[in-house]
Order: C-alpha cells, then sequence, then structure tokens
C-alpha cells in the first residue's frame, strides 16, 4: 500500500520530536488519526474540547520546545482558537493542523466550511493551506520551521482529501534545522550600556521569562551593582530562587518592594522583558532595555538605551566591563523593605479563616510547603495567579504555567494535562478558579482516562473574584459575578478519580498531604473566603474612591453583610491604603 501525505506527515512530526497530538477526532481529521494509529509512535490525546487540546500543546510547547494539536473542520477549527491565541503570544511553538473539507467544496458555503487563512491570521505566525500533494510536506516543513524560530503557533491547513492522497517526494529540505545562534549587542553598545550602569548611584535590575536561562549572570551582575532584581511572574522561576538580591513581583499581581526599587532607582535595566503594565513603569529615570525581539524594545516605557540580544549572551558580555560599586545602601534598603512586605504577607498565612472562608493565602502557602521540590505549577488567571505569584517559591527546578500574556479563563487544568503528559514523572499541581474549573469541566474526564496522576486544586470562592474586585475598584456594585457551583468533589468521583471537599481551615493540611500521596488524580475543592481581596502594590487614589463608592452602594442597596465580611478580611490591605 502507497505512503499517504497523512503517514508522510505523521512521520515528519515524529522526526521532529512531537509525541502527541491533542485532538477531538472526526470527519476531516480521520485519514490523519488513522495515521497516528499506523504510525503507533505519537499518540493522539483525546481531549473533550479543541480549546483544552490547544492549552495542553501550548504546556507541553513551553517546557519541551514543541507540540502539536488539530481541529476537525469548521467547530473544531473555531474551538482551537483561543488556546492558539495564548500559545502565540506567549511565544511557545505549537503546530495547529487544521484539517477541513475537500477541495471540490471550497468556495461554495460547504457544511462546517472556514476561511481557515481569515480564521487563524492573527494568532498565527503561519497560517497556510495545502491542496495539492507536493504542496502538504513542504508546507508543513516551513511550519515547523516557523514554529520553532519565531517562536509561536503555525497552522497548517490539511483538506481531508488531500491527506488521503498518496504521497509524493518533497523536492526541498524535510529536515528541521534547530540552531543556536550567539545574539548580543554590538561592543560600542555595551561600552555605553556599562556607562550608563557605573555612572548610576543606585541602579534596579527587572528581569522577564527572556532572561530565566540566565539566572548566575544575573545574580553576578547583581552583586557587582549593587542592584536589587525584581521579576515578571513568568521570569519568577528562573530568577527568585538562590538570589540573594531578588524583591519581588511588580505589577498587577505583585509586591511593594519590586515596584518602589524601580521607581527609586537612578537606572533601571529591564532584561528579557515585556512587561506590560505601563503605569507601574517608572518614568523618572534612565531605563535601558535589552530584548532578542527588537520590536519590543520601547514599546512600554521611555528608553536611554534599547538593545536587541539574549540575554545569557548580552550579559556575559557585559561583566567585564562593570565596576564593582562599593556603596550598598540602596540596595539594603530595599532588601529591608521586601522583609517587611514578606513578613506583612505572612500575616495572612497565619490568618487561616475560618468554615467555608478558608484564607487562599493560607491554602496557597500550604500547598507551596507540601510540594515537591520539582513541581510543575498551573494557574488559572484572576485570583488564582495572584495567591500563585505571592506564595509558590521557586527552587530552580519548579516551573509555573499560566495564561500571562492572553489572561484567559479555563487555562490551568488543560495546562496540567500538558504538563503531566510531558513529565509523567513529576508532580503536577492546577491552582484552579471555580470560574475557570467550570469552563471546560468536561476535559477532568481527559485526566480520568489517561490517569494523568494531576492535583486539582479548586479555590472555591463561589464568585469570579477578579471581576469582581474590578468592578468595584471602578465604584461598580459587583453584579452577577456569583457562581452557583455543583459539587466538585463528587463531579470528579463521577468521573472515576477521587474528589475531596475542605470547608474547614484544620482539614486543609491533612486533605493536601492525602491527595499529593494519591498515585492516581486528586481534585480537591477548597471552600476559599469569597471577601478576600488582592492589592497591587500601587493602589491609584481612583481606585480607592471607586471602591469607597461600591462599597457605599452595596450598603444602600442592603448589602451590609456583604461589606463587613469584605472589611474584616482584608483590613490589613485597607489599613494600608487608607
Amino acid at each position: 500500500m502507497a505512503k499517504k501525505i497523512a503517514d508522510q506527515l505523521v512521520d515528519m512530526l515524529f522526526e521532529n520530536g512531537v509525541k502527541r497530538i491533542y485532538a477531538v477526532a472526526g470527519d476531516s481529521l480521520n485519514e490523519l488519526n488513522d495515521a497516528v494509529r499506523r504510525n503507533g509512535k505519537i499518540k493522539w490525546i483525546h481531549v473533550r474540547h479543541e480549546e483544552a487540546g490547544a492549552y495542553a500543546a501550548a504546556a507541553e510547547a513551553e517546557l519541551e520546545g514543541l507540540a502539536c494539536c488539530a481541529g476537525s473542520c469548521g467547530p473544531g477549527h473555531v474551538h482551537l482558537i483561543n488556546g492558539l491565541y495564548d500559545a502565540h503570544r506567549s511565544g511557545v511553538p505549537v503546530i495547529a493542523i487544521a484539517s477541513t473539507i475537500d477541495t471540490s467544496e471550497f468556495g461554495t458555503d460547504y457544511f462546517q466550511s472556514t476561511n481557515t487563512i481569515r480564521l487563524f491570521d492573527d494568532c498565527s505566525g503561519y497560517n497556510q493551506i495545502a491542496t495539492t500533494a507536493t504542496q502538504a510536506p513542504r508546507m508543513l516543513q516551513a511550519a515547523i520551521q516557523h514554529a520553532l524560530h519565531v517562536k509561536g503557533v503555525a497552522v497548517f491547513g490539511l483538506p481531508g482529501d488531500v491527506a488521503a492522497l498518496d504521497a509524493v517526494e518533497s523536492p526541498s529540505a524535510m529536515h528541521n534545522y534547530r540552531t543556536e545562534v550567539v545574539m548580543r549587542p554590538t561592543d560600542a553598545d555595551l561600552v555605553q550600556v556599562a556607562h550608563l550602569l557605573n555612572s548610576g548611584t543606585k541602579v534596579a535590575i527587572y528581569c522577564g521569562i527572556g532572561a530565566a536561562q540566565a539566572h548566575q549572570q544575573v545574580i553576578a551582575l547583581a552583586a557587582l551593582l549593587k542592584a536589587p532584581v525584581g521579576y515578571s511572574f513568568r521570569g519568577k522561576m528562573g530568577i527568585q530562587y538562590d538570589n540573594p538580591y531578588e524583591v519581588g513581583m511588580t505589577g498587577l499581581l505583585g509586591l511593594p518592594s519590586a515596584y518602589h526599587s524601580m521607581h527609586e532607582a537612578d537606572v533601571v535595566l529591564l532584561l528579557g522583558t515585556d512587561f506590560p503594565y505601563t503605569p507601574f513603569m517608572p518614568v523618572k529615570n534612565k531605563i535601558i532595555q535589552i530584548d532578542e525581539k527588537p520590536e519590543r524594545l520601547g514599546r512600554r516605557a521611555k528608553l536611554a538605551m534599547g538593545l536587541c540580544g539574549k540575554i545569557n549572551d548580552s550579559l556575559v558580555a557585559l561583566l567585564p566591563l562593570i565596576n564593582e560599586k562599593v556603596d550598598d545602601s540602596f540596595l539594603r534598603a530595599q532588601l529591608s523593605l521586601y522583609d517587611t512586605v514578606k513578613r506583612h504577607l505572612h500575616t495572612y498565612v497565619e490568618d487561616e479563616g475560618g468554615t467555608n472562608a478558608i484564607s487562599p493565602e493560607f491554602v496557597a502557602a500550604s500547598i507551596n510547603n507540601l510540594a515537591s521540590d520539582d513541581a510543575i505549577f498551573t494557574v488559572d488567571t484572576g485570583m488564582c495567579c495572584v495567591w500563585g505569584a505571592r506564595y509558590i517559591q521557586a527552587t530552580g527546578k519548579r516551573r509555573l504555567l499560566g495564561s500571562f500574556n492572553h489572561g484567559s479563563m479555563a487555562n490551568a487544568m488543560p495546562m496540567a494535562i500538558g504538563a503531566s503528559l510531558t513529565y509523567p514523572g513529576r508532580q503536577v499541581i492546577a491552582f484552579c478558579g471555580d470560574g475557570g474549573l467550570s469552563m471546560l469541566l468536561g476535559d477532568l474526564a481527559t485526566i480520568q482516562q489517561y490517569r494523568l496522576p494531576i492535583k486539582v486544586i479548586v479555590f472555591n470562592n463561589r464568585a469570579l473574584g477578579m471581576v469582581k474586585l474590578e468592578m468595584e475598584v471602578q465604584g461598580l456594585p459587583d453584579n452577577e459575578t456569583d457562581m452557583v457551583n455543583p459539587d466538585f468533589a463528587l463531579v470528579a468521583q463521577a468521573m472515576g478519580f477521587k474528589g475531596i471537599t475542605v470547608r474547614q481551615p484544620a482539614d486543609l493540611n491533612k486533605a493536601l498531604t492525602e491527595a499529593f500521596a494519591e498515585e492516581g488524580p486528586v481534585l480537591i475543592d477548597v471552600f476559599t473566603n469569597p471577601a478576600s481581596l488582592a492589592m497591587p502594590p500601587k493602589v491609584e487614589w481612583d481606585q480607592v474612591k471607586g471602591y469607597t463608592l461600591a462599597m457605599s452602594k452595596l450598603m444602600l442597596g442592603g448589602r451590609m453583610d456583604e461589606v463587613l465580611d469584605t472589611v474584616k478580611a482584608n483590613y490589613k490591605h485597607l489599613s494600608e491604603i487608607v
């Protein structure tokens, strides 16, 4: 039997390191599905929703370097979109196979037809559809090259009839070249950078995910400059551990110490970060930015210098040009403030909460203490991100995944699927909001089907917590943010695996210990305090006024109990901003 295009494509995927295709089987994907079966070297992962498959692929790609998901014609394409947006904005290499209707039906408004080029254009760096046997392997090769080297999503459109054609030999290379290059600014530019850093009396460093592989170089630079080191959420796992100069995160999820160090410094060095929130960026000091992607330079702040380079390569060349500073008073002041902030954060851990109102800070800190040193954490967008940002501590081996650029709900559980399949021997813990988990609840069945030992922690505050806070700081009483949830532990049991409900703070550690000792998947439904807030490091007066106005409206509307609960749960925060 002649090799089909589908067989040729599966061979190419396998040869390029793809181990799994996350997809829902069906119609235009049938030839590819059967080729995977015949090949036997790639596993078809039957997710319940293509969005979950795209998230799982994004997690695998971030952990391992290349992953694949697929969607069949029409709705399967549309379901992929949100997860692909997340992968593309995160810069992780994902191949999305968009199988579609037969070529003979193009342009006839056929059943389940979509225009894949228009549909995927904004969430991919490569987006083409093959209509001949000669095109198919060349296009897949180009898609893989784009995904790996442009770092993002590459969409390969595959009509069902093309997948069934006999394969033909490609005239171009089928091997994909994974090249490593040295990329750094010129010597002349580095001399200028060194001059600015050497002449600054107070220097601060802020790192993103692009600096994660330059951990030792960042510490060496901070030691010479006597500089505090802040970081983004994505950069935390690579920068925080074994770092005597770290002062935490800034931004909506961050801490006052990092915000303060950046604003008090004379010179700020941004390394591998595309931090999005300009209100948290300083404006009165000199800012130097180094990034691998030059199009990012200066789009978040005004720069004294903007340079292109990989952070590791750039710092290796920069370090010999730096003079060691003697005065460390600025660094000591920032570290002292950070110690104060950390002690303040711990007061929330000490306040464990009450019945059906367990402090989420206590939950996150308890998980951090009990989790393994090489655990992989996934966090839902919203309040789960806050608790993860503030209480999960880096070890140098842990990894943390989330929808940090796209900011979508429901990412934690499907990302945990991808992480667990990628590293089956490692502990995977998903911080799920009740709203996020509800959105893709069906893929708990995927966890059970493949017996993935994921620990799903539900921060069940019976509300869309971050949305509620957003409304209140705008001066609006929250409306339709409450959640009427199922019994999540019973849902897990219905899916076939263990579910535990925790309503009392005293029961939390026992439940976590039991869950982490379990070989299979476990869902822990923790009833957290819906009144717990998460204040950013910089609180605007308009936010204070808006929050006060919202509380007044709630009282006038007869919701006095909610106001009192909020004040009691957050008196430490409120005392900071009054």
